[in-house]
């Protein structure tokens, strides 16, 4: 390709208005450019490392034995009805209703879509296992996007479903899926970690992130030193510390307190104790406005996540999502900001973390104006039917089982992996196959998916510098990057001829450009091989790789065979 022609070329606009430096160079380099937020035009130097990642992703997948395929990107919206996750995932459900009236989804992910088509054949056992997938257009109406392509709202995805038998079976597959994704990313140049996460609205009982750490990550996960656990916060456990275990229980009392103590630091500076020995109550209020009140130790933080599971795990109490609770929900309950009880408000439903437990003698839960509540045990002044783990793992925690602490990491999540087991076959109707016993059973499912605008920005977070990006050689949009100087445009001529011509993908930068103007390019481009002619190389091309500093002088021929080897 002559880069004089290259629709989308680098820009030398120099604002820098995204901290991510994938989003910078994508920009700056002729890569990509947004068209509304959160989407983007893939320009076609982007949209080669695009389809060159999803060709890497397509043959570790046929490799694994999954079968690609496409479904429609309208989804009847009737099938995520079926599934209730127009409740569950309505926030960021896009919806439109086609000159017949027929209601749709603009598909977020499909489970529902590959269901319904399982289900309309007259499948056995003897059809099982299968995973069939695809790469598809996906529109998720994010709240915020933010970080180029790493928080989008629409993007292509490679989702996969597999279909099993039972957990038996599908647990091979979930495994194999886990080894093929390693492979996947260790050829893209990603080093990742698989991480134990929360299934939100996907639906099953546990999942998995693929995680490449990076610093400026939204995901926020916890591992051990040996990495023997890794989780991200969402689920993160850890062992909770005593506090003051051999302190004798003392009468409960109502104490005097300044009227200037408001906050919790306030409290630590009056009573000259740290936050552990306090009680907090956060308020949350759920999608059917239900007031939440969580009671916990005041040096920890409340899990939102762990929060609504322990609530769905309660009869008669269904969340699909939280919210903090405004003020004005507070006045409903006859309360403000920072005198919330632990205990006696009424239309609300208490939840007590386990840490309640560890403190004797807490600080705290009836504060009025003037007065407040000392020497508060939990089981003994008051006690919630809702108890459990809901705080939130910190760095330097103990971990569950107590042999080391976990360390707080940062990363980008590139993929996932999705136990599902019957949650959609048992809510979808007819969703079954005939086991040997000629019983109908509904399928056990799993699903994987991989975005693959976030993995090419995790790419370049991972491989740059200064100058710009630094492209593995499997993805990069061509193997070399060809620039001639000093009006050698003929020699240049030869030498782009010669290497197309056996197959060398070559961009050409043929412009009447200074060197310098041609050498930041390249670098900012990011593409493996830099190949200089100018009138000092004679017949002779310069050869350099993006990594080094040094320059070769060599044969067209040797040229050829390196970029023919490494290509």
């Amino acid at each position: 390709m002559k880069y004089s022609q290259l629709f989308g070329k680098a820009t030398k606009d120099k604002n820098k208005d995204t901290k991510f430096a994938s989003h910078y160079y994508l920009t700056k380099g002729g890569f990509i450019r947004e068209s509304t937020a959160g989407r983007y035009y893939f320009l076609p130097l982007g949209w080669r490392v695009h389809e060159k990642i999803k060709r890497v992703i397509k043959e570790e997948m046929d490799r694994a034995g999954a079968q690609e395929m496409i479904t429609p990107i309208l989804h009847p919206l009737e099938l995520w009805k079926e599934t209730n996750r127009t409740n569950s995932a309505g926030f960021e459900l896009t919806t439109l209703e086609d000159r017949r009236g027929a209601q749709f989804a603009l598909g977020g992910t499909a489970e529902e879509m590959f269901v319904d088509l399982v289900r309309r054949f007259q499948l056995s056992y003897r059809d099982l296992p299968f995973n069939v997938y695809q790469f598809s257009t996906k529109f998720r109406d994010e709240l915020r996007s933010r970080g180029g392509l790493l928080r989008v709202r629409e993007f292509t995805m490679k989702d996969a479903y597999s279909f099993h038998a039972d957990e038996n079976d599908f647990k091979r597959e979930y495994d194999l899926m886990a080894k093929t994704y390693s492979k996947i990313f260790e050829r893209l140049g990603l080093k990742t970690l698989m991480v134990a996460a929360d299934n939100g609205y996907i639906g099953g009982e546990y999942c998995h992130e693929f995680q490449t750490e990076c610093e400026l990550g939204e995901g926020r996960f916890f591992v051990c030193a040996d990495k023997s656990y890794a989780a991200h916060e969402d689920v993160a456990e850890f062992k909770l510390n005593e506090i003051n275990p051999n302190e004798e229980i003392k009468k409960f009392e109502i104490i005097d307190q300044p009227e200037w103590v408001q906050t919790m630091a306030d409290n630590v500076k009056h009573y000259d104790k740290d936050e552990s020995h306090f009680l907090k109550n956060v308020v949350y209020k759920t999608d059917r406005s239900e007031l939440i009140i969580v009671t916990i130790r005041g040096d920890l933080d409340v899990n939102p996540i762990k929060l609504q599971h322990l609530l769905n795990k309660q009869p008669n109490l269904t969340v699909h999502q939280l919210e903090d609770a405004s003020e004005e929900d507070l006045n409903k309950i006859g309360t403000k900001t920072g005198y919330v009880h632990s205990w006696g408000h009424e239309n609300v439903i208490y939840v007590a973390d386990d840490s309640l437990r560890t403190v004797r003698n807490f600080i705290g839960g009836q504060k009025e104006k003037t007065t407040d509540s000392f020497n508060v045990n939990y089981g003994r002044d008051f006690k919630h039917e809702i108890e459990g783990d809901v705080a939130m793992a910190q760095d330097g925690f103990l971990a569950k089982d107590g042999q080391g602490k976990l360390i707080e990491k940062h990363g980008i999540e590139v993929g996932n992996i999705f136990q599902l087991g019957y949650h959609y076959t048992k809510l979808m109707s007819g969703a079954t196959f005939t086991d040997q016993d000629g019983q109908e059973k509904p399928y056990y499912m799993g699903c994987y998916g991989i975005g693959i605008g976030r993995t090419m920005a995790a790419i370049i977070e991972k491989h740059h510098d200064e100058k710009g990006i630094i492209w593995p050689d499997v993805v990069a949009p061509f193997h070399a990057h060809l620039v001639s100087l000093d009006g050698a445009e003929k020699q240049g001529q030869n030498v782009y001829q010669q290497l197309s011509e056996v197959g060398v993908e070559v961009l050409w930068d043929d412009r009447d450009e200074s060197a310098g103007a041609k050498f930041a390019d390249a670098d900012l481009i990011g593409i493996p091989v830099r190949l200089v002619v100018s009138n000092r190389t004679k017949d002779k091309v310069e050869y350099k790789h993006r990594t080094k500093t040094e320059t070769e002088l060599l044969e067209v021929e040797e040229v050829i065979k390196r970029l023919k080897t490494n290509g």
